[in-house]
Formats: C-alpha cells, sequence, structure tokens
C-alpha cells in the first residue's frame, strides 16, 4: 500500500524538522506556512507548497498542524480559508500543537460533522527530537484513527503514547509541562544558590546527577545554564502559555496547581523584561536577577536577607538599612 498524501501546516522549530522526517520517510507532502522561508526550504525537498490551510486540505488525504496557540489552531481549522472548508470526507486530521484540552475536544466534534477523525497529539522533546525524530507523543481520539495514524508517529517520535479519548492528549501535555517547567526553574535554584554560596555549580550538578535528583533537565538544561546557550529549543513564551493551559485546566476541575502558578508568574516576568524568546532554561536569568548574580560568577551586592528567629520577621538589608516584613506568614 502507497503512503497517504500528508498535509503539514506550521513550519517554525518544531514542524519544520518534523515535517522533514515525514519527507525522509517517504511520505509526499504539501505544506503550508504563514511566513514563506520554511515553505521554499522545504520545496527544495521534496514537498509541495499551498497557498492556504484550504488549499492544503483539498489536496491532502492526512492534516497535520504543529502551531503556537489555541486561537490559532481554533483560526486554521475554522477561518474562511480554514482547514474545515477544504477537508474531504474521511480525512484524517491530526493537531500536533500544544493547546487547550476544551479546544480540541470542540474541533474533534467539528471534524465529526464534516465526517472526519481528528485526533490531538502533543509532542514533548524539543527541538532536538523533534530533528532527531525522537518526540514523545501524547494521543487522544478514536482508537481507530490512533491505528491509522501510528505509521506516521513512528516517523516522528520514539514514546508514542494512546491516552484515550478526545482532549486526553491535551491534558497529558499540560502535566507534561508542568513537570518540566517547575523542574527547570528548581534547577536553576539550586545552581544559582551554589555559586551564590561560593561552590562550583558545575560540580553540583555533576554530583546531582549521581543521585535522586538526576533528570534529564538537571542533565540537558542544567549544561545550558552553565554554557550560557538560551538559544530558543523551545520558548519561554510558549511555555508560559502552556503554563496557563494547565492552570486554566486544574481550575476547570478544581484542582490546585500552586507550584504551577509560581512557575508561570516567573515566566511571565521574563516575558515582560523582553525575555520571553529566550529558552525555557534561560528562567535560570530571573533567579539570578533576584539573587543578584550573573552568569554563575560571584560577585559583591549590597542586598541580603536573613531571618530573625528571635522576633519571627524578616529582615532584607539594602545598603545597610533593614526592612521587616510584617506578614503573618513570617510569624512563628
Amino acid at each position: 500500500m502507497s503512503n497517504p498524501f500528508i498535509g503539514f501546516i506550521g513550519l517554525g522549530i518544531m514542524g519544520k524538522p518534523m515535517a522533514r522526517n515525514l519527507l525522509k520517510a517517504g511520505y509526499s507532502l504539501v505544506v503550508h506556512n504563514r511566513s514563506r522561508a520554511a515553505v521554499d526550504e522545504l520545496s527544495k525537498e521534496g514537498a509541495q507548497a499551498a497557498t492556504s490551510s484550504k488549499e492544503v486540505a483539498e489536496r491532502s488525504e492526512i492534516i497535520i498542524t504543529m502551531l503556537p496557540d489555541s486561537p490559532d489552531v481554533e483560526l486554521v481549522y475554522t477561518g474562511e480559508n480554514g482547514i474545515f472548508s477544504g477537508a474531504k470526507s474521511g480525512s484524517l486530521l491530526i493537531d500536533m500543537s500544544s493547546i487547550s484540552p476544551i479546544v480540541a475536544r470542540k474541533l474533534a466534534a467539528e471534524a465529526q460533522k464534516h465526517g472526519c477523525d481528528m485526533l490531538d497529539a502533543p509532542v514533548s522533546g524539543g527541538e532536538a527530537g523533534a530533528i532527531g525524530a525522537t518526540l514523545s507523543i501524547m494521543i487522544g481520539g478514536k482508537a481507530s484513527a490512533v491505528e491509522r495514524a501510528m505509521p506516521i508517529f513512528q516517523a516522528l517520535g520514539k514514546n508514542i503514547v494512546y491516552v484515550g479519548e478526545a482532549g486526553a492528549g491535551q491534558v497529558t501535555k499540560a502535566a507534561n509541562q508542568m513537570v518540566v517547567g517547575t523542574t527547570i526553574a528548581i534547577v536553576g535554584e539550586a545552581l544559582v544558590l551554589a555559586e551564590k554560596a561560593g561552590v562550583d555549580p558545575a560540580k553540583v550538578r555533576q554530583a546531582l546527577l549521581g543521585g535522586f535528583a538526576q533528570s534529564k533537565i538537571l542533565e540537558a538544561h542544567g549544561q545550558k545554564m552553565l554554557d550560557r546557550n538560551f538559544k530558543p529549543g523551545f520558548r519561554i513564551r510558549l511555555h508560559e502559555k502552556d503554563m496557563k493551559i494547565a492552570l486554566a485546566t486544574g481550575s476547570e476541575y478544581g484542582v490546585p496547581l500552586m507550584v504551577t502558578g509560581i512557575v508561570g508568574q516567573m515566566m511571565t516576568a521574563m516575558k515582560g523584561m523582553g525575555n520571553g524568546d529566550l529558552d525555557h532554561a534561560g528562567l535560570v536569568k530571573f533567579v539570578e536577577e533576584l539573587a543578584k548574580t550573573g552568569q554563575f560568577r560571584r560577585y559583591s551586592t549590597s542586598v541580603a536577607t536573613h531571618i530573625e528567629p528571635q522576633s519571627g520577621g524578616i529582615y532584607v538589608g539594602i545598603n545597610q538599612e533593614t526592612r521587616r516584613c510584617r506578614h503573618p506568614c513570617f510569624r512563628e
């Protein structure tokens, strides 16, 4: 049986290498992107170009989208020249973006009205995973549609898990982003603490990699922090968006996500500081800013914080002056 003709919409940091891997696997592709450069690049490698999402759908049996956020996905599917306006009955639609589970379920229901199956199949693994076809893929939708899509998923990733019905993949991705984001934040805090305390953070990382603190985040993102390599594999502003999705989902189901909320606010602060396009390993810069250090170099500061147990107050020393925080949280 010949491979199905695939349409691919969204050729960013993740989408372009994913589309390239499908070409390498022998699939015929028609591609579309908001900016033309990536389309031209893949056209030279064998993909066909389309001028709209509707045209992609008209020319494809399976359509994959890899877009930044829920509004982008909704527009590409339901807009005037969107996928639903061109998709043939029997088409398989696969959204691999990270979006709201509520939006994913709404689009799956709309796809069914057009005679199409739709899967939400967000990914984890960043740019490196997209390039190396080692992505973790978490899938929601009909089991029969997953079976149909499995050869495509196998060309894109290694850890492929069917989680459940429509929206289940997006719930899983939200959980993934919570774990990744909060772990990046704590790795950053740990390394900055080491530096501020006069201990080599590279050696601290090496020691932690041999114990229960070991993780892929400590290994990969910890090294990025040490190398000051914040070239975006996954941008802070996009991770912030995912944390907001997680928080909204938690609110929907009455689950308090307090740690997620704090780290999400750290990301919001980084975005406000003009650092939203850094790799999410760049979150360490926020911790450094608060700690008055930087680039893992020790230098003097006139700001010191200590707790005085006798009075139960917390003091912040600024230019030899102190102020007591009288918040009840700091009372014994």
